[in-house]
Formats: structure tokens, sequence, C-alpha cells
């Protein structure tokens, strides 16, 4: 089984070639992704309009750079699977038509795939994970816990109800004068800073509500920064390690409710085990916070690799060759309209907030 992967929800414009052979063993044949991080740099932040421009330009090139590393010509492709939602809808709409362009030509099936499964599901890529796990995605446009029970069948225990932690990462950035991204720069900053001279909050720490908060992290960020200014390079040292600190104490905060969920959900779960995806994974902080409270409860700590983490097209070729083998290929994709807002768990109910209108929210 080979899918062809396409992914342009965002600031990415990515394709893929995943195979599945008779032993069950996946294999990324290629995942080629190109990035568009310095049309946007000026802007500090992802402009749509720019994006789905740059995607019309390059989508094509991608594809075809995949197929020709994969060694498998289109005729061999079993199927194209493309991300339909959520996202920005200009991107999506490039990738979407584009994939059904495609499958029409060529005769192949189309499955149109929820980013946020794509995330959810790639942990069974790259180790092999048994269902049930627990899932913390963390990234500019989403921040959720979810229980993956199975393919298609989520439940999400907790999102943000304002910011996203990579758009509170971004906007923290901008404001102490660092480029875009924000998360690696704040990172890079925070080496060489003092976490414990800023007391910030650690937003919703200690609440009955599972959810999680940044907004108000955001703004003592900027009420500490006018109230020195002008910033020093160790000031914005500094300021970048206490709200580093205090994203990964809130963090671990809210996750170590949910591992205890998850308990006593699946008491009968052997090995249970916490995955983190999306971009802010790669946060050095925040993962040894959420490894060692992992290691402390008895929980595997899964973290796919940095780029399968991120944006790419091989999570959605995967996504795909999972619907496909589990028989749930979904919806006519032939027909199927772009979601700019698309629930993984279409039964958990939205939240009040800004946080449920961001891109992926």
């Amino acid at each position: 089984m080979r899918v062809l992967g396409i992914e342009t929800s965002c600031d990415e414009t990515a394709a893929s070639v995943v195979a599945l052979d008779g032993r069950s063993t996946p294999q990324i044949l290629s995942n080629i992704v190109l990035s568009q991080i310095e049309e946007h740099a000026a802007f500090g932040g992802v402009v749509p309009e720019i994006a789905a421009r740059a995607h019309v330009e390059a989508l094509d090139g991608i594809i075809e750079a995949a197929l020709a590393d994969s060694g498998v010509d289109l005729a061999a492709i079993d199927a194209i699977a493309a991300t339909a939602g959520p996202g920005l809808v200009g991107g999506l709409i490039v990738g979407l038509m584009t994939a059904k362009a495609i499958a029409a030509a060529a005769k192949k099936p189309l499955i149109a795939i929820n980013h946020l499964e794509g995330h959810a599901l790639t942990a069974r890529l790259t180790d092999g994970l048994d269902f049930p796990y627990l899932l913390l995605l963390v990234s500019g446009g989403h921040t959720q816990i979810v229980a993956v029970r199975g393919v298609g069948d989520y439940q999400r225990w907790a999102t943000t109800i304002d910011d996203a932690l990579g758009e509170a990462f971004d906007k923290t950035a901008k404001m102490l004068g660092l480029p875009y991204p924000g998360g690696p720069n704040v990172e890079k900053a925070a080496a060489n800073g003092d976490s414990a001279r800023f007391a910030f909050p650690r937003p919703m720490k200690g609440s009955a509500q599972p959810d999680f908060s940044f907004s108000g992290l955001k703004t003592a960020v900027r009420q500490a920064a006018t109230a020195i200014a002008p910033l020093s390079d160790q000031d914005v040292a500094d300021i970048c390690a206490s709200f580093q600190a205090a994203v990964a104490d809130a963090l671990g905060d809210r996750v170590a409710r949910a591992l205890t969920r998850f308990r006593q959900q699946f008491p009968d779960k052997a090995e249970p085990a916490l995955v983190v995806a999306g971009g802010v994974a790669a946060n050095r902080t925040i993962k040894a916070t959420l490894q060692g409270l992992c290691k402390q409860v008895g929980f595997s700590f899964v973290a796919p690799p940095l780029n399968l983490c991120t944006d790419n097209a091989a999570m959605i070729a995967w996504a795909g060759i999972e619907r496909l083998r589990a028989g749930i290929s979904g919806e006519n994709a032939a027909d199927f309209v772009p979601r700019s807002r698309w629930p993984l768990d279409s039964i958990s109910a939205p939240m009040v907030g800004s946080g449920r209108r961001g891109a992926k929210a």
C-alpha cells in the first residue's frame, strides 16, 4: 500500500509518499517540506494570502519531487491523501483541489484528512504505538490533550480557552523584538537568562477545569517588559527564561491531571504512553518537564522526530493508510469542501474565547 500525502494547511508546502508492506512495517519513502518562514518573517506571523499564493507556486514541483525521491511513479500509488482542514482556507483549497485533480486524472481514491488526525497518529508511524494513548498537541494553532482510542476515535479532554501555546511564544518574541518564528528564538534567548527573576503567573495551575490559558501570561510578559524598558539583552533573556519556566510549570500541571484521568479510564493499559506532537514539542525545557513527569507516574514518553512533529505530509499520507486499513476512508472526498474549522472530536463542546478561532482550532 503506497499513499501520496499532500499538506498545505498553513505555511509549509509538503508532499510525501508512505508505504506499508505485508509485514505492517511503515516506510517513509519521501518527505518534502518547503517552509515559508522567509516570506512571513517581515510580518511577524503568517499572512494567509501570501501563504496561499506560495502554495500555488510551489505545490506541483513539491509533489513531483516527492514522487521522484520515493522511486514510485503515480501509477504505482494506491491513493491520494490531502489535508482538508482545519487551517487557512486558501491553502487548504490549493492542496485539496490539486489532490482532487490528480486523483481524478490517475483514477485513484482520494482521502480527505483532518490535519489534527495526522498529528494524532504519527506516533504509530514512528514508534508503532498501540491504542489507546494520550496526546498532547502543542503548536502555533492548537493546544489540546486528546485521548487517542483508535483511528477516527478521539476524545478531547482539554484545549486552550484563549491563545495556543505556539501563538503565545510568537507574540512574546514579537513584544521583545525577537525574530519570527518565536518559539526557537525565545528558547535561544532563555538559555542565557535567569528563570527566577520574574514571577510570572502559571495560568490554570491547580484549577479543576482541565483546560489551558496563556493570554494572561502573555499580558504579564508585556507588563514586565514595559516596566523596565528599554530592555537590555540580559533583560530579554531573563524574561524569556521566566516565561518558559512558567509555561513548562503550567503544562506539567495540566498534563498531570490528564495522566491521572487516563489511568482511571484505561486501567487495563499495561504500558500507558504520553505522545507529544507539534512544533512546541521541540522546546527542551518543556520536553524535560514532561519526561520527568512521565517517569514519575510510570508513563512512556513518546515524541516523534521534530520533522514529523511540525507540519509535514508524511503524517497525512500515514493517516490515509490508517483509514484505508481500517475501512473508514470517510466522506466522498471528491465532493469534500475544505474546512477552516474541523474539530478532531466533534462531540466536545467548542470553547468560548479566541483560542477556538485560531487557524487550526
